[in-house]
């Protein structure tokens, strides 16, 4: 059986984080602040799975024919974001993820509609093509399109400035940009250095392990990430928790006990089963490794509790 009749394939994944730099080696794209997906493309239809391999489409169908938009069978790597006031919104597109009825699918998708930036070509016509360096791929990606729209885009990049192409970013205060090794192969399923990011905001991913209840409504959620095989307190967030995902992290199963050694302050808090996973932006990292200014993004569907871990390359 064939990689596109298999579906089941896990993407390549960033290995490094850097400053901004310039190099003739590297490609610099910008960082798109969605949902990384697969497209399975041909002339039978459309098919999206993200990097769990859940399906997609039932929460973005309005991305059902994006089959299209190339000239052949192919397997698309990319990103799924949403655009709103002009920017891709992280909210917005884990918002439409966690969605279960049709009807408000149904509003969602034509009040901000999703959209498939492809960046990379995994599969052409009937064989794989991730051995092939990523200029190449990136001129195959070029050759099977035949046509954009606001539903489906080719990822646009730059050679060797990638310090003037952050600068732009910056001043945009969007999420960053990927720097890519010109002669750099795909590998299914590795974290590699090949591929670095260049963050303004920063963000990490946490499990979501309690919350605490304060005056006037206030929510706070309790992080933790995993350090050598065990949870381990990563501290707090309260801006920007909405009521829906506050009610998705309340109606899990509590727990009598906290799943790791707390800090004081914590003692109203109420524990819950770790299942979920959020994201957590903030400006900067202190020096005892809490956050500057964390602000609550939402809760993700598409990462495990067991890969949030603590480390300085995430």
């Amino acid at each position: 059986m064939s990689m596109f009749e298999e579906k089941n394939i896990k993407p390549m994944l960033i290995g490094a984080e850097s400053e901004p730099f310039d190099s003739a080696d590297f490609i610099f794209e910008l960082k798109l602040d969605g949902e990384r997906c697969i497209a399975y493309l041909d002339e039978n239809g459309t098919e999206l799975r993200n990097k769990r391999n859940i399906k997609m489409l039932p929460k973005v169908p309005e991305l059902k024919d994006l089959h299209i938009h190339v000239n052949c069978r192919c397997i698309l790597d990319g990103e799924l974001i949403i655009i709103k006031d002009g920017k891709p919104d992280f909210f917005e597109i884990q918002r439409r993820s966690l969605m279960s009825n049709p009807l408000k699918i149904e509003l969602a998708s034509r009040q901000y509609p999703a959209c498939f930036t492809a960046f990379d070509i995994l599969y052409h016509v009937d064989r794989p093509v991730n051995d092939l360096p990523l200029m190449e791929r990136k001129k195959l990606l070029e050759s099977v399109i035949k046509k954009e729209s606001p539903l489906f885009a080719q990822s646009r990049y730059i050679e060797e400035k990638g310090i003037a192409f952050y600068e732009l970013v910056e001043k945009q205060s969007l999420e960053g940009i990927v720097a890519k090794r010109k002669d750099s192969k795909y590998y299914f399923d590795k974290r590699t250095k090949d591929w670095i990011k260049i963050k303004y905001l920063q963000d990490d991913d946490f499990v979501v392990c309690g919350y605490i209840i304060k005056e006037n409504n206030v929510n706070s959620i309790v992080l933790g990430q995993y350090k050598d095989g065990s949870l381990v307190y990563k501290g707090h967030v309260t801006l920007g928790v909405s009521s829906e995902d506050f009610r998705e992290i309340a109606s899990q199963k509590k727990l009598e006990s906290p799943p790791f050694k707390v800090p004081t302050g914590n003692e109203n808090a109420v524990w819950v089963e770790p299942v979920l996973v959020c994201t957590v932006r903030y400006m900067m990292k202190t020096q005892s490794g809490g956050m500057r200014h964390p602000v609550f993004k939402g809760l993700r569907r598409d990462k495990a509790p067991e890969e949030c871990v603590e480390s300085a390359d995430k």
